[in-house]
């Protein structure tokens, strides 16, 4: 638990190690504070009053004290809870910001953004609101319990021994609701992830808006919250209660000890020193058993709080993609697989096997195959998306792991089914492809992708803000600024993974006609259904349950009557298309 907050306070860790000393010294003090009340009733019982006075000064100074050193404490807490939220967001971002693309699934994004807001709020509570009566309760216990082995041998042993037996309960009882709290910090980070769906994704689900389906899965995700949720409340409260019978059960062990000693020496009717002794144990037993009472109370915040550590945790040991100190450049811009295998999780069945693969320099290639062939895959390994488990992949004779991630921004563009936008304008999105890039410059690459059509409908046109993620715009509009943004930039390589399959027939045409013209200028790496497309390909790579089963000229697949043929058989018969002598034309209106 320590250990992640230090990493994420970084050079602030200094402010928590400050904070903890002053802590201690707090509960130190609060502790010589309490054991002062024992001369002061010692010397009040044999009616020596002076003595007495002398020591209730002492105690009033410790009140004095205590109250100015929990100021402090608190004052510190705060600055490390500040810290947390001010650089440990940041680095938490940082170290995000620098983890491979593949990473940033659904599920993870979730569970990031969650941990950012909510679960980093909590964590940077901890110190003035948590750890200072945990960690004054614990030193003020043992330093009472301390006071009580010198007033009272066996009531101090047993004191001091039941101590490492309380952490052993509170340990236990937090186990109870810690997979409890992991679950319930899972599950509402599913429902925030549902709810923001709900909201953006209005107009399809009115239109499928049959006997409550709209609500249907958000409902079911705020349902696995709340039973998340009353299963947490429960493990905590039962939790609580072991926590507070194992102190209890302590306090009626020492009461029990304390009794049976007097009843055996009150037989005669001289008040010894030991039997003041044992009547002042009797009414410090209470002043151990209250600051672990308090421990107790706070078991279950800190099983939660080391649940959302330990999800930072698992972020924070999840590594960057390793990067050379001195990247190679490639010499071209031909693609090379050689035995490549990649399966996404260590013991899961491989994604792609044994995939050999060459792709020349300023050549076109269609990858098709059915879906989960491992065509995305393919294409976000060529991205580092990740690492190949088995097998090289190169970009112009460098393996990508060769290269720094600045020199394979440069070299590559990227097309992919989802597509991203920000908030702003179309042409900041557009020209996040070029920094820097001119007016005429972004609105050639708007033509280029069709673009120029939604900013002609626009009353304000290049300057019409897309909204969040671009939810002022359809689908296909998304996708053509995306389109035109990986044009602006112009990279000697492009990715294209089903870059068309949300454009109309005309739209499609448009980027059809683009892709032609960069026949030759760039390399060409597509994903695509679209005879279009697939069309003017010079090489096409069908892939099956993520091996490559053909690969050649569109003329030569066809002649050998395999799966391509099959493909366009099926395209043809759905579509009307026709293709002879590497050319492609629509038979709809012959």
């Amino acid at each position: 638990m320590l250990k992640t907050l230090v990493q994420l306070l970084g050079n602030d860790a200094a402010l928590l190690r400050r904070y903890g000393w002053m802590t201690v010294g707090y509960g130190l003090l609060c502790g010589l504070t309490m054991a002062t009340l024992l001369p002061v009733l010692g010397h009040l019982l044999v009616a020596d009053v002076g003595a007495a006075g002398a020591w209730l000064v002492a105690l009033v100074a410790g009140v004095l004290g205590c109250w100015y050193c929990r100021r402090q404490v608190e004052q510190a807490g705060v600055r490390v809870g500040v810290a947390v939220l001010q650089g440990g967001r940041h680095r938490l971002g940082e170290h995000v910001a620098g983890l491979p693309s593949g990473w940033f699934t659904p599920a993870n994004k979730a569970r990031t953004s969650h941990l950012i807001t909510q679960g980093m709020m909590a964590v940077a509570q901890l110190p003035a609101h948590v750890f200072t009566p945990v960690i004054t309760g614990i030193v003020t216990a043992l330093v009472m319990a301390m006071a009580l082995l010198a007033l009272h041998g066996a009531l101090g042993l047993i004191a001091l021994a039941a101590l490492p037996v309380l952490a052993a309960v509170c340990l236990l009882s937090a186990g109870l609701s810690r997979q409890a709290g992991a679950a319930y910090h899972r599950y509402f980070a599913d429902t925030s992830q549902r709810m923001v769906e709900f909201a953006q994704a209005q107009s399809v689900l009115r239109a499928f808006n049959g006997e409550g389906k709209a609500t249907r899965q958000l409902e079911q995700a705020v349902e696995q919250q709340r039973r998340a949720g009353k299963r947490l409340v429960g493990r905590s409260a039962l939790a609580s209660v072991l926590n507070s019978w194992a102190v209890q059960l302590v306090f009626a062990v020492l009461l029990v000890t304390t009794i049976a000693w007097l009843s055996g020496n009150l037989e005669g009717t001289q008040v010894t020193e030991d039997m003041i002794g044992a009547v002042i144990a009797l009414l410090m037993i209470s002043r151990v058993i209250e600051p672990l009472l308090d421990v107790a109370g706070y078991g279950d915040i800190l099983a939660n709080a080391k649940g959302l550590l330990a999800e930072i945790d698992d972020i924070f040991s999840t590594r960057p993609l390793p990067q050379p100190e001195h990247g190679r450049l490639p010499a071209d811009t031909s693609i090379e697989l050689r035995g490549v295998h990649f399966c996404y999780e260590q013991d899961a069945p491989a994604v792609l096997r044994d995939v050999n693969l060459h792709i020349a320099a300023g050549s076109m290639v269609a990858v098709i195959g059915a879906s989960g062939s491992g065509k995305t895959t393919l294409l976000r390994l060529m991205a580092r998306f990740f690492d190949v488990s088995q097998g090289s992949l190169m970009l112009g004779g460098v393996d990508v792991r060769e290269m720094t991630d600045a020199q394979r921004a440069e070299l590559l563009g990227q097309i992919f089914q989802e597509s991203e936008l920000f908030s702003g304008s179309i042409a900041d999105n557009i020209r996040l492809g070029k920094d820097g890039a001119t007016d005429d410059e972004v609105m050639q690459a708007a033509r280029d992708a069709g673009v120029d059509e939604i900013i002609q409908r626009l009353p304000q046109g290049l300057n019409t803000q897309t909204g969040e993620g671009g939810a002022r715009l359809s689908g296909g509009e998304r996708q053509r600024i995306a389109i035109a943004r990986a044009l602006l930039k112009g990279a000697p390589v492009m990715l294209l993974d089903e870059a068309t399959a949300a454009l109309d027939a005309e739209n499609q045409a448009v980027i059809a006609g683009t892709l032609k013209r960069l026949q030759g200028r760039c390399t060409l790496v597509v994903v695509a259904h679209q005879l279009s497309t697939v069309a003017m390909a010079d090489q096409i790579v069908v892939l099956e349950h993520g091996q490559v089963i053909e690969q050649g000229a569109p003329a030569a697949l066809r002649a050998r009557k395999g799966r391509y043929a099959q493909f366009l058989a099926r395209q043809q018969a759905a579509t009307g298309w026709r293709i002879s002598s590497g050319q492609y034309a629509n038979t709809s209106e012959e």
